[in-house]
């Protein structure tokens, strides 16, 4: 495998060279800096800091954390964990831009309810092995570093590094206690132990490897680390972020999908970033390595309209708008138009930018929003973002689109990060509209990252645009995939065809089912063929609009749908109950169930 950020690292540490101070932004003692900030920014960020005023920081309990094992939930204790964060950076930033004091206790509270916590990690995150049972309870004396210790760190790091001024004239031990906690919790941990996400040999890794990888570095070099201790976190780091792209294909594919990203190819960025800066340069030849800006370009690629991507796995099609990190990352791989696509959506989409989980969470990312927000806001989006029709053969996934149809079909297997029984299904959406959807995942419980994973519905085939043969839906894993798949690009027409039945619990070579896509620019029509030598075969669509049948018509929406050699067997109602699915749809999805009759069935969507 390719270590080139290992190699970057080692070149510059053998040269002898001292680490510069990373100073990304003005601590709270740079009056001019934040009086320079837009009025109107100020006033917003303010606001949301008196919003938190005599914040009641909610105690968490021992029977808390236990819940998870016990129950399974994971919600309840995440509200308070995630609460205390959210409204601890509101504070933070308000009294940087304001500085008259008036967040400050409630800052202190803050910080002294999150270094007071038995331990910083989820519960469904308390094991020292990958997929181990967890602790029902934490050990205090061996921190685990998961996500949101990293996070946690990074965050106390920031506040650290903004108000230490401030926090030192009412007592010294606020920041004394911090640079402890971080220490015991984040640094000796990261440096002594070995956590999976870190990366070894030919083990998989996901977002958690950059996205940790990232806070830790956040968490040293904001404070102030000695020399010794930021060149092992360094060299360590740099070796992560080549575990982590080992997986990715030379095409920079996400197979965790565009919510995913924003902890994945972003958070490599933002690693990449901090480290480039520390050593002045040592880094920057990486951001022209094909792979990626190949990983940066991805976002825009899978972008439909508005708040819409295509998804897969467990991503939900409501991802998040771009913003100042995809700008940032644009910016550092040289792509102007991955700026442009991220600046408009930014500028058209500004208010919903402050209430993304990502931005409420991190400070780091909060202050990055706030001193790079003019640069955003005054780029030239006059031009048009041009999406292009892409084929990503490491994943499978094919999209394609014209003036008011995007396409896109996922072959590869069932094996990704956060995986779904999806292989061969396709997502459809008209005029920025959904006719076509993949559900996505509802809230994370015990069950979610368990064996017992595909007894979810959300997860299973049956509840994707895929056919169940046999009685039988597709399987999970490496082994069950698409093969002979094929694809065409052509100025008119888009293609993509494949073998599903290795998908699917057969014996080999008991059935065939081909699957094609054609996608008629000109004619605005697409259409779906599939054959099969199965006798037995309901074909499964989930639609976003309830469907209307006139005989073999079916009106979705906007779409209109004509269909051969099935007859209908059902429509059924979908209910979206679940908060996280909430987020993603506005109302109920439908399901349509249609038996074949032919050996060919062909439906075409216009």
């Amino acid at each position: 495998m390719e270590m080139r950020f290992k190699e970057a690292a080692e070149i510059f540490l053998k040269s002898g060279a001292d680490l510069l101070e990373f100073r990304p932004f003005p601590t709270a003692s740079d009056r001019a800096a934040y009086e320079q900030l837009p009025e109107q920014l100020r006033k917003k960020l303010i606001a949301q800091g008196e919003a938190c005023l005599g914040y009641a920081y909610p105690p968490i309990h021992a029977t808390d954390f236990m819940a998870f094992k016990r129950t399974g939930n994971r919600v309840n204790f995440e509200d308070m964990y995630f609460g205390r964060r959210y409204a601890l950076n509101s504070l933070v930033l308000a009294e940087c831009i304001e500085k008259r004091g008036r967040f400050l206790d409630d800052i202190i509270n803050g910080i002294f309810a999150v270094c007071e916590e038995s331990a910083w990690q989820l519960p469904p995150h308390n094991s020292y092995v990958r997929n181990t049972p967890q602790e029902i309870l934490p050990d205090a004396t061996r921190p685990v570093l998961d996500l949101f210790a990293c996070e946690t760190g990074a965050q106390l790091a920031c506040i650290y590094y903004l108000l230490k001024d401030q926090l030192d004239a009412v007592s010294p031990f606020i920041t004394t206690r911090i640079l402890f906690e971080l220490e015991r919790r984040i640094v000796a941990p990261y440096i002594q132990e070995h956590f999976w996400w870190m990366g070894k040999d030919e083990e998989p890794m996901c977002n958690w490897t950059p996205w940790c990888t990232q806070n830790v570095l956040i968490s040293v070099f904001l404070c102030d680390c000695p020399q010794g201790t930021e060149k092992a976190v360094l060299k360590k780091a740099a070796a992560s972020l080549d575990y982590f792209l080992k997986d990715y294909g030379d095409d920079g594919c996400c197979d965790e999908g565009a919510q995913y990203f924003r902890r994945a190819g972003l958070c490599l960025d933002a690693a990449a970033d901090l480290m480039n800066r520390v050593t002045g340069g040592a880094f920057s030849h990486l951001y022209q390595w094909e792979k990626v800006r190949n990983v940066a370009s991805y976002i825009s690629n899978v972008h439909i309209d508005g708040k819409y991507y295509f998804n897969f796995a467990d991503c939900s099609p409501v991802a998040g708008r771009a913003g100042v990190r995809e700008y940032l990352f644009g910016k550092h791989t040289g792509q102007p138009e991955l700026m442009l696509f991220a600046a408009k959506d930014f500028q058209t989409a500004n208010e919903e930018i402050y209430e993304e989980e990502t931005y409420r969470l991190s400070l780091y990312y909060r202050m990055q929003n706030t001193f790079t927000y003019e640069e955003v806001m005054s780029y030239d989006t006059s031009a048009e973002v041009k999406h292009k029709d892409i084929f990503y053969p490491s994943i499978g996934l094919f999209i394609a689109r014209n003036h008011n149809l995007c396409l896109a079909v996922k072959a590869g297997d069932n094996d990704d990060n956060h995986n779904h029984n999806d292989t061969g299904s396709l997502t459809l959406y008209k005029d920025g509209i959904p006719v076509l959807v993949d559900i996505g995942v509802e809230s994370y419980c015990a069950k979610t990252f368990s064996s017992h994973r595909y007894e979810i519905w959300t997860m299973q085939s049956g509840y994707h645009n895929l056919p169940t043969i046999d009685g039988l839906d597709e399987h999970d894993g490496a082994a069950y995939r698409a093969t002979d798949v094929s694809t065409r690009f052509e100025e008119n027409t888009a293609s993509i065809s494949m073998e599903l039945a290795n998908a699917y619990p057969f014996p080999a070579g008991k059935h065939s089912y081909v699957r094609s896509v054609v996608f008629d620019k000109s004619g605005d029509c697409i259409t779906l063929t599939d054959t099969t030598d199965s006798k037995d075969v309901i074909l499964n669509f989930i639609t976003y609009d309830k469907p209307e049948f006139t005989g073999n018509c079916i009106q979705i929406g906007s779409a209109s749908v004509q269909f051969h050699g099935a007859e209908l067997l059902a429509v059924e109602t979908l209910p979206i109950t679940d908060h996280r699915l909430q987020t993603a749809w506005d109302h109920d999805l439908y399901r349509i169930r249609l038996k074949m009759t032919e050996p060919e069935f062909r439906m075409t969507i216009c």
